[in-house]
């Protein structure tokens, strides 16, 4: 009866133990990056500790944000998320999409290798292989090669129901078509699941016009004959349902075309402009029907029904007048105005990278995306074709910042940042260059904020800075203050500055071209 007893405790005692373990421990990872550097901390500022290479294993023993701790040998460290995979599905492959209009697609991973096709904004590709900053992938059938830099992992709609991992017995008819006959897929490849649930397995693809007969419905999930023996699921919002009575399509009725998302992470707001709310974010490559424009907004309907707007360049379009959805041939300049220009505006930081924190708790890569939404907003006013190097909390590598400007032929490339200093009684603005062609659009800038903010002029000095080194295009990076001085943390974190400073740059912006 003793040893009855003592064992139970002691199994009640492990249960407790292994079930008061934070979840997620003892998960195994991979290594999804060629080089993986291993630091002392949860943070780039950390020192490394060690490296790793693509494919290596690491079990995880703790968690902090978009950093684990690992164990690689008889040693620990902490790697980024973010440049990991799990090992359960690193053996799947994985699709990407496209985030730029006309990416090459090559023949070898190489810039000198022959052009074979290109993709278009939105396109999605099975990933088959990486080598270096290169993508294998498959397209159409076509085996070629992209940049990693301008493509992202493809993700299923935001808005799919999460769905549970049993089969649906009762399935509802969705409320918008009474009694579906046909579904016809409105997108160029679209997945089929076995069951109604992103999580479950991945059964084929079907292709834009295809049609199929209903078998029946669940919320935003349709079940779809794939021939006499199989079928499937798909998401509604990506085609047509139609009945014997009407025909639901996933267009507006004023056929005013589609959106396709560029960037993971894009905000939909409750009304067009940058100081709006945001009601949802969606990701690369999903695709929304246009209700109208506004300025440089477009409205559009989302699959619960909402409607939402979406700045015009964070998207591209696909309309009877654009049917490809590439980008439009540059504007002749305009003088006096920014018609016919391309400027790249790069909010700094983003994501795991915070930059710094200043003395009232302020975070710098929350100011200066709202700021670059600002700045970007008068800019388009005024006639420029606008590029956000990202539009909500992602962190984009400080190549691809610079990529992307080059990718657009941008005529500016300006980057925003505010400023920190273990002298606290430090202050002013600053606008840098690192290459002496870039000097003249500084001190232009620098120029246009003296006339609108009040602070310290700085001036316009030399700085190494990676988005400038690394640039090809004219480029600035300006510091808007220093967050660590505490006065001037009240001053260049309210509205009313921004509204100044962002003013002063766009001034400066039309004085240098003009």
């Amino acid at each position: 009866m003793r040893k009855y007893r003592f064992g139970l405790i002691m199994s009640l005692a492990l249960l407790l133990f292994f079930s008061s373990l934070p979840s997620g421990l003892a998960e195994t990872v991979e290594v999804d990056s060629p080089t993986l550097n291993v630091r002392s901390g949860p943070g780039l500022t950390y020192p490394v500790v060690g490296q790793l290479k693509d494919r290596d294993r690491l079990t995880i023993l703790e968690t902090d944000g978009d950093w684990l701790k690992i164990q690689f040998g008889e040693e620990q460290g902490w790697v980024a998320k973010w440049l990991t995979r799990s090992a359960e599905t690193s053996e799947q492959s994985k699709e990407v999409v496209s985030k730029v209009d006309s990416l090459n697609i090559r023949s070898s991973p190489s810039v000198q290798s022959a052009v074979i096709g290109k993709m278009r904004a939105g396109a999605i590709a099975t990933a088959n292989g990486q080598e270096g900053d290169w993508i294998s992938i498959i397209l159409d059938g076509r085996e070629g090669w992209v940049s990693a830099e301008y493509v992202s992992e493809a993700k299923e709609s935001s808005f799919a129901a999460s769905g549970e991992e049993e089969e649906i017995e009762q399935p509802t008819v969705s409320k918008e078509v009474t009694d579906p006959d046909e579904f016809t897929v409105a997108v160029e490849k679209l997945n089929v699941r076995k069951k109604a649930t992103l999580q479950s397995k991945k059964l084929t693809q079907i292709n834009k016009g295809d049609t199929f007969p209903v078998v029946a419905t669940d919320g935003n999930w349709v079940q779809v004959q794939l021939d006499k023996k199989k079928t499937g699921w798909v998401y509604s919002f990506h085609g047509h349902l139609s009945s014997n009575q009407t025909k639901v399509a996933s267009t507006d009725e004023t056929d005013q075309g589609i959106v396709t998302i560029l960037t993971d992470g894009t905000n939909l707001r409750e009304e067009p402009s940058t100081s709006s709310p945001v009601v949802f974010r969606v990701n690369a490559g999903e695709n929304y029907p246009i209700i109208d424009k506004q300025d440089d907004w477009y409205k559009i309907t989302l699959p619960n029904g909402q409607q939402a707007f979406v700045a015009e360049w964070v998207v591209t379009t696909t309309d009877s007048s654009s049917p490809t959805g590439q980008k439009q041939t540059k504007q002749a300049r305009v003088k006096g105005t920014l018609k016919g220009l391309t400027i790249v505006v790069d909010p700094g930081h983003g994501g795991h990278d915070r930059g710094t924190t200043g003395a009232h708790g302020s975070i710098e890569k929350d100011l200066t995306l709202i700021t670059a939404e600002l700045l970007a907003t008068k800019l388009q006013k005024a006639g420029a074709e606008v590029v956000l190097t990202r539009n909500s909390d992602t962190y984009v590598l400080l190549g691809a910042r610079a990529s992307i400007a080059q990718y657009h032929d941008a005529d500016a490339f300006v980057s925003i940042h505010y400023d920190a200093h273990v002298d606290p009684s430090i202050s002013g603005f600053t606008s840098y260059y690192t290459r002496s062609e870039q000097q003249p659009l500084a001190e232009a800038i620098n120029k246009g904020l003296a006339s609108t903010i009040t602070l310290r002029d700085r001036g316009t000095q030399f700085g190494d800075f990676h988005v400038l080194r690394e640039n090809n295009r004219i480029g600035v990076l300006v510091e808007l203050g220093y967050l660590s001085n505490y006065n001037e943390e009240r001053q260049i974190t309210t509205n009313h500055f921004r509204e100044q400073a962002t003013h002063g740059i766009y001034q400066g912006l039309l004085d240098y071209f003009n």
